[in-house]
């Protein structure tokens, strides 16, 4: 390996077109782009100080070049918007499951709750250099450049937007468990079911609302506005939504919850409310989180393979970063749903008289 002037090792396997017994180097890249070493440098390793234009045009060189560093760390990084529930937990399991078998650390990071603003810090992340990335936070387009440009493969987990073809991402078959959710209630009797759903501009949040409308329609059953809430995926907001739809003059005898979070709240509203789970109510999460075979009653719930998703995306990340390519054109694997049944469910109430 031979060193360019920066002190940077450089590409082993590609050399500038035209001029193959050059190596490309980070002089090189920084002559062909009129910029200096240390511009290069920065750009290289994520940091800021560069004009945007002059950033743009140093990228596509370093893309068109292949220049990455050989060095690569032996080490993973999985981020999160925020971790603050089970649903992260179960993640972070399967991750670190993987990473142990492929003796591969993994560093844990938070972008917060402001991911949105300028501030966004994936400048951290480019600056660490992970061997891979997998990412439950929703890299935006040039979020997703930005590793490219750096060499750092990514896999996105459970996708909440409309992905790119070229994006490898790991996901659940979303629309198959609303409909296995809902198609439960029906065949226990219900017709006023009711879904507390979650916000509609998240993927797998309309995805399984359309499962519950397309299991409502397949049994013959009007699709009523009126029994259908859209809030956030908060235990908080489900107990809110479920005291809604329960002082309705005509109320559900069953609600399907967008997750188990949701659900728990809805076992709050039904016991403010003086209902009975499941003799007066019957009630489905989804996610399936340890905790909901723990409640009382245990919860009738949509199986999301959280951990095994989270194996398979790490699994695909460290794949990535051996430079192997996907196994499909389609850069996207769903792992399919189950509905476990609990006790939170019975068949509708036979109203009296």
């Amino acid at each position: 390996m031979s060193y360019a002037e920066s002190g940077e090792p450089v590409a082993d396997r590609e050399a500038p077109r035209g001029d193959p017994a050059r190596p490309v180097t980070i002089s090189y890249i920084a002559e062909t782009a009129g910029v200096s070493i240390p511009t290069v440098s920065k750009v290289i390793n994520g940091r800021s100080g560069v004009a945007a234009d002059t950033r743009a045009r140093v990228e596509a060189l370093i893309n068109e070049y292949g220049y990455r560093r050989v060095n690569r760390s032996n080490v993973m990084e999985l981020v999160f918007d925020e971790l603050e529930d089970l649903w992260g937990i179960e993640i972070i399991r399967g991750v670190e499951q993987v990473a142990r078998e492929h003796r591969v650390g993994v560093v844990l990071t938070e972008f917060g709750p402001q991911r949105n603003s300028v501030s966004y810090p994936i400048d951290d992340t480019l600056a660490r250099r992970p061997a891979c990335v997998v990412s439950v936070a929703q890299l935006s387009e040039e979020q997703r450049d930005q590793l490219r440009a750096r060499g750092i493969p990514f896999v996105v987990f459970d996708p909440t937007t409309e992905l790119p073809d070229d994006v490898p991402f790991v996901g659940a078959t979303n629309w198959a468990g609303g409909r296995s959710a809902t198609r439960h209630l029906i065949e226990l009797g219900h017709r006023r079911i009711a879904m507390v759903g979650g916000p509609d501009r998240v993927l797998c949040c309309r995805a399984r609302m359309d499962g519950y409308r397309s299991a409502i329609e397949a049994a013959g059953l009007p699709v009523d506005p009126g029994l259908v809430v859209r809030t956030d995926l908060t235990q908080a907001d489900g107990r809110a939504a479920a005291l809604h739809l329960l002082s309705l003059p005509e109320r559900p005898t069953a609600i399907f919850a967008c997750n188990d979070l949701q659900a728990f709240g809805v076992y709050q509203a039904a016991r403010a409310t003086g209902l009975r789970i499941p003799a007066d109510l019957s009630v489905v999460g989804f996610d399936d989180l340890p905790v909901a075979a723990l409640v009382d009653p245990p919860l009738t719930t949509v199986h999301q393979p959280l951990t095994e998703m989270a194996v398979a995306a790490t699994e695909l990340a460290l794949a990535l970063g051996r430079g192997e390519k996907p196994p499909t054109p389609r850069a996207g694997l769903e792992l399919a749903t189950t509905l476990t049944v609990r006790e939170s469910t019975a068949p509708v109430a036979q109203p009296h008289g």
